[in-house]
């Protein structure tokens, strides 16, 4: 899966799960402050990541994911391989 195959595939996820205009996600913007998250909506965008592309966000590292481009380069890096 290319790099831009994962931009869009996740914000097209992201649009449709959190009602937000994917025109909105730009790679700079905070994912917190751009899909209106709480806790508990987090926990969902986690889920929704996990489920997808079969990869593990420990919360340890979830803090270090604040940009869609943090969350980009961590579902690229982790993948598994093909």
């Amino acid at each position: 899966m290319t790099r831009e195959e994962i931009v869009t595939q996740v914000n097209d996820l992201l649009a449709e799960e959190f009602e937000v205009d994917a025109a909105t996600f730009t790679p700079e913007a905070n994912v917190k402050e751009t899909l209106n998250l709480d806790s508990l909506s987090l926990v969902d965008l986690v889920a929704l990541v996990q489920q997808t592309y079969k990869i593990k966000i420990p919360v340890e590292e979830l803090r270090s994911i604040q940009t869609f481009n943090n969350l980009y380069d961590y579902i690229e890096s982790h993948l598994p391989n093909e």
